[in-house]
């Protein structure tokens, strides 16, 4: 444990140093809680009938059990990015030197760029061809807030808490911004108006003739999520009990902030709320904020209950529920892989069992409307597939984790 005078050291000191091997059990737990969650939206992707037809999130064709099983998972991204910035942070303390630490986070980026753009390409859209449409998310976006973040860990902690401090608030004064179609059949764009669309409208790009890249996950709001989160690790310096109080104050803090401002209508989010003809459509309205891009809002609705759980999450005790969620946590990249895997892959058996189309489980394909109409399943369908894989996957994440605690390979630290 941390004595009381870390509280007292200047912002940048490290103060507490664990052994190289240990782990912050509630942060690998939390994440494998949100790991978890994300796999119901992805094979709510594949198998939820209503999602083929219409975004669970359309107040004027939802059901409040579709909004929410879509609204959960809104916190599985955010907490993702916020908690990569805390590791990374949290390796620096273990003796990384920031010369080492800046290499592992752009070799890191380079590999899940990579990895996005061809592995998770063909399992999330069963496109192996060379040419067609290339998806840039999670995995993307997350590869280049490393490679920057590489950069950031040279400047002082307060510096790098302004700049992502910026880049999530002040982004949506950007919203209106203009740009000229940049997609199939459109005009080819110059190279300042699709970075401008990399890093702040999502939109499909066209690269070249035949070649098109959606930029699903704009970039600049989850740079400054993780340069916050890196920023974040330094609480795991301080005193237990000291770092308890500001986990709950920051995370009240985050949540009354939202509530605030997105009851002004004023700014934080393009999508306004509105009153209902029902009331509970009402408080869903309220809810209803923007994640392509993450906005303002959006992410302090996310990360404040975040932040907040984490406060409650150091105290628990090694449960079998506990130890459940922190295996999943330990091991997030390898469970992400096989979660397509699992709802992707299961998908197509799934739907040729049950005489249904399988066109629609093919994305970012011109799917016909029959096709559409007729594809997927009703929704507790969905949450057993969900709930079926979750276990199925256990016993393999388990495996690799226990591996992982066992060796300290290099290429460990990239899987």
């Amino acid at each position: 444990m941390a004595t009381a005078a870390a509280t007292t050291a200047p912002l940048d000191a490290v103060t507490y140093a664990p052994p190289k091997r240990q782990r912050v059990d509630s942060i690998d737990l939390l994440r494998g809680l949100v790991m978890v969650i994300m796999m119901l939206d992805h094979v709510r992707d594949y198998f939820s009938a209503a999602t083929f037809q219409f975004d669970p999130t359309n107040l004027g064709k939802t059901t409040a059990a579709l909004f929410f099983t879509r609204w959960i998972t809104h916190f599985c991204a955010p907490v993702f990015f916020f908690l990569a910035g805390t590791g990374a942070y949290l390796r620096r303390t273990r003796g990384a030197t920031n010369a080492e630490l800046s290499r592992f986070l752009i070799s890191r980026g380079i590999w899940l760029i990579a990895l996005e753009l061809t592995v998770l390409r063909f399992l999330i859209t069963a496109d192996f061809f060379p040419h067609g449409v290339y998806v840039g998310q999670t995995i993307w976006a997350l590869g280049w807030s490393m490679i920057v973040l590489a950069g950031l860990i040279y400047l002082p902690l307060s510096a790098i808490v302004a700049i992502g401090g910026a880049l999530v608030a002040f982004h949506n004064a950007f919203d209106g911004l203009k740009l000229p179609p940049c997609g199939p059949g459109a005009p080819q764009c110059g190279g300042g108006d699709l970075l401008a669309y990399f890093l702040h409208v999502q939109a499909m790009l066209q690269l070249r003739p035949g070649l098109n890249f959606f930029a699903f996950y704009p970039l600049i709001p989850w740079i400054g999520v993780m340069s916050l989160g890196f920023a974040f690790g330094r609480l795991y310096t301080l005193d237990a009990e000291v770092r308890r109080r500001m986990l709950l104050r920051l995370g009240f803090g985050l949540i009354a902030f939202f509530v605030l401002l997105r009851a002004t209508n004023l700014y934080g989010d393009p999508n306004r709320w509105s009153i209902q003809p029902r009331a509970g459509f009402t408080i869903l309205s309220f809810l209803n904020v923007t994640k392509y891009p993450p906005s303002l809002l959006y992410l302090c609705m996310t990360l404040g209950p975040a932040i907040l759980l984490l406060a409650f999450l150091e105290r628990e005790r090694r449960s079998a529920i506990g130890h459940f969620f922190v295996t999943y946590g330990r091991v997030p990249l390898m469970y992400y892989v096989l979660q397509w895997v699992w709802a992707h892959g299961l998908a197509f058996p799934a739907h040729k069992l049950a005489g249904k189309p399988t066109d629609a489980l093919f994305l970012l394909h011109n799917n016909s409307p029959d096709a559409l109409a007729h594809a997927g399943f009703s929704l507790p369908v969905v949450y057993l597939v969900w709930i079926a894989g979750v276990i199925a996957l256990y016993p393999i994440c388990a495996r690799y984790a226990a591996l992982k605690r066992r060796r300290n390979d290099w290429w460990l630290g990239y899987l």
